[in-house]
């Protein structure tokens, strides 16, 4: 049993991937529409949604990125962790935290950029628009930031993070790339004495 399920962890599942991550962003702008016109509960309940969303991405991103760096990749899916509980936690006013779900978001994205560079798997181009996302969140944060700039910032990094989510649904990855570096990865994790899994 614990062989299946290694075996089905190791799949890429970049189109799934895809489709929960365009599902975060329907359901992310309903959340904001909802309460832009007064329906707060509605809005929040949505927003819980686009929260799971989020969180299942997280974890198919670090199964999808594992094979480039499994520590990098952990380090990043543990960034996005933090962001949708500091996020879930001001959904219901449960803690006050200091922190913008922003600060743990930023670093997840420039984690994802950096891993998609590395990997032979994914378009180079979406790497350099991830950390650009990953910039952009972190400028985002300045309280120095004009408010037109801040809008800017807001779009271009709504739209790089979309056109990773749109090619994964709708090109998906080079599985054969994806399966070489896998096995790169845990056959220099069985020279090292660690278990991959």
């Amino acid at each position: 049993m614990n062989q299946w399920i290694r075996e089905a962890w190791r799949r890429p599942r970049a189109r799934m991937t895809g489709a929960l991550y365009l599902l975060y962003f329907l359901t992310a702008i309903l959340a904001q529409f909802l309460v832009s016109r007064g329906l707060a509960v509605s809005g929040n309940l949505t927003n819980v949604i686009a929260t799971v969303c989020y969180l299942v991405v997280t974890l198919l991103f670090y199964g999808l990125f594992k094979p480039v760096s499994s520590s990098l990749s952990l380090v990043a899916a543990l960034f996005s962790l933090a962001g949708c509980v500091v996020m879930a936690l001001g959904l219901f006013h449960l803690a006050s935290s200091p922190f913008s779900p922003l600060l743990f978001f930023a670093p997840f994205c420039l984690l994802i950029g950096y891993l998609i560079l590395r990997s032979s798997f994914l378009p180079r181009v979406l790497g350099v628009l991830m950390m650009f996302a990953g910039l952009a969140w972190l400028a985002f944060l300045l309280p120095a930031v004009p408010h037109d700039l801040s809008i800017a910032i807001e779009v271009l990094g709504f739209l790089t993070e979309l056109s990773l989510c749109l090619w994964l649904l709708v090109m998906g990855v080079s599985v054969e790339r994806w399966k070489e570096q896998d096995s790169a990865e845990r056959s220099s994790h069985a020279a090292s004495g660690i278990d991959p899994a």
